[in-house]
């Protein structure tokens, strides 16, 4: 669950003013972790790495953004995040890898899970994620 986005990409620019790094915004971010954790799921919470140059991650640079604490790298967090706050949107993230790059030899982990069950899980979690936010901001306007 990415708690914020280093972002090394352009379309988030485009949407929000420049900084290092993006986040989801809280409201859904709290939803997300309570249900979560309600539900006894295990997940990891850190920041990511938003880049749309896949070729230029070079061990260097996969180096330099794990020592920023960065535990994934994908393309779309940081824009996602961005346009969100412009369009005063919710916005959070659930994210799943079937890969590792973390050390100099790639590991699949296709093999590893069922994949469709585990996307299935992630937009249950996703959807009792948004239940819970609605009936929060229902209870905050009292029209619960």
């Amino acid at each position: 669950m990415p708690l914020s986005a280093v972002r090394d990409e352009g379309v988030s620019y485009h949407y929000a003013p420049p900084s290092r790094e993006i986040a989801p915004t809280d409201a859904a971010l709290n939803a997300l972790r309570r249900t979560l954790q309600a539900r006894g799921e295990p997940f990891a919470a850190g920041k990511t790495w938003t880049t749309d140059a896949f070729y230029r991650e070079t061990p260097a640079r996969v180096a330099r953004r794990r020592g920023e604490g960065c535990l994934t790298v994908e393309m779309e967090s940081a824009a996602f995040f961005a346009v969100a706050r412009f369009r005063g949107v919710e916005f959070a993230q659930l994210l799943y890898a079937e890969d590792d790059v973390a050390s100099e030899v790639w590991s699949s982990r296709r093999k590893a899970f069922d994949r469709k069950a585990v996307r299935a899980r992630m937009l249950e979690l996703a959807i009792e994620a948004c239940l819970a936010m609605e009936s929060g901001f229902e209870r905050a306007r009292g029209t619960a």
